[in-house]
């Protein structure tokens, strides 16, 4: 049985944010992550990705990225800056390490991992808002005659090239994929069940991240109202683009729904171009046809389910129930915020930005640990 004062369980973005912070409070821990490497989420992304909240604004805590990166960097640049963190830091996870149960006894966490105990006063769940991929639930898509793969699995549309390829979702994934796949010579579509929001990602080359700080600090709705004349001059009217409009605005979205808006990055030029299809939702699938809700049918020869993750760790954490209610907020409005020595860190969907949002939220974290270790 292994003993820590704290443990940090993933080694992705969050994790190593809450490892550096805690260093710095000068608190041991230990930090475990199940796969082979830090970040994996990152590292699996599809090629194209960048981030799409400005770099200025996206730095974890104690180090910025470096100057000669571009103000929205690519995957691989996050990957360096993060494997960059790892190393300034000397963060050293646990590798391999899967934990599959965690309940509090007395005074102690325990947690059950695949490699043995591991017992705590503190327990940080950094796995992150994302967890395994959905399985996308279509009549008939077993039927389908080509590929079917989850955006968490596609890597590049260069093996699509001159193909027929329909792409479900419309968040900021499957929006990105779209254009992915049209730079690489295939004929991309998209299918879109729900209403949406969407906005640029810059308003006249300040990035649209800025302006969502600055409004955080009115009501959603308000806020939304404000905004809505100059963002729907900079996107148009989308519904004439065969996509419907949600009837609140990006703010509230975030804060009803906790999904984040489409930040658009030329997807909705591509549109208009008619570079890229709009689909409504899908009906059934017979082979290689695909039946939408309206009536209309196409056939397609690869289909990329981005239709997003579910979080798992209800299945994890053996306490109430109520304690994830927490996760649709900021850790400085979280009602059950640390009780009993559980913290979340890299939950919650930002409107100011999530990278900045989880650097804000490692350092309150590492310093309620020591303020309570302080009282102990």
């Amino acid at each position: 049985m292994q003993q820590t004062p704290v443990l940090i369980i993933g080694a992705s973005i969050a994790g190593l944010a809450v490892a550096a912070s805690l260093q710095k409070k000068g608190m041991d821990y230990t930090i475990i992550e199940k796969e082979s490497q830090t970040v994996m989420p990152w590292r699996n992304h599809y090629e194209r990705l960048h981030l799409h909240t400005n770099k200025s604004l996206s730095n974890l805590p104690f180090k910025k990225f470096n100057k000669a990166v571009p103000r929205y960097p690519s995957r691989q640049q996050v990957v360096d800056y993060l494997d960059d963190y790892r190393s300034a830091f000397n963060i050293c996870p646990q590798f391999n390490t899967e934990a599959i149960t965690v309940r509090k006894e007395a005074t102690r966490w325990i947690t059950e991992t695949n490699r043995g105990i591991i017992t705590s006063t503190y327990i940080i769940v950094a796995t992150g808002a994302f967890g395994k991929p959905r399985v996308a639930e279509i009549k008939g898509l077993e039927t389908f005659t080509g590929p079917v793969l989850h955006s968490y699995g596609y890597k590049t549309g260069k093996a699509f090239s001159r193909k027929d390829v329909l792409v479900i979702g419309f968040g900021n994934s499957a929006c990105e994929i779209a254009i992915d796949l049209y730079e690489q010579g295939a004929k991309p579509a998209l299918a879109v069940r729900s209403a949406v929001n969407v906005l640029p990602r810059d308003i006249m080359g300040v990035p649209i991240l800025q302006l969502s700080i600055a409004m955080s600090l009115l009501p959603a709705r308000l806020a939304d109202r404000l905004n809505a004349p100059l963002i729907r001059l900079l996107t148009g009217d989308i519904t004439k683009l065969g996509l419907r409009k949600l009837p609140y605005g990006p703010l509230e979205q975030i804060k009803n729904d906790g999904h984040a808006p489409v930040l658009d990055i030329g997807t909705l030029q591509l549109i208009r171009g008619g570079k890229i299809k709009i689909h409504g939702a899908i009906d059934h699938i017979h082979n290689n046809m695909v039946y939408f809700g309206n009536g209309q049918s196409a056939s397609f020869d690869v289909i990329v389910t981005a239709i997003g993750y579910y979080r798992d760790y209800e299945k994890l954490i053996q306490v109430d129930k109520k304690r994830f209610d927490d996760l649709k907020y900021s850790v400085r409005h979280q009602q059950y915020f640390g009780m009993d020595g559980l913290y979340f860190c890299g939950f919650w969907i930002a409107p100011t930005g999530q990278m900045r949002e989880i650097a804000r939220d490692a350092q309150i974290i590492a310093k309620d640990i020591c303020k309570k270790e302080k009282a102990r």
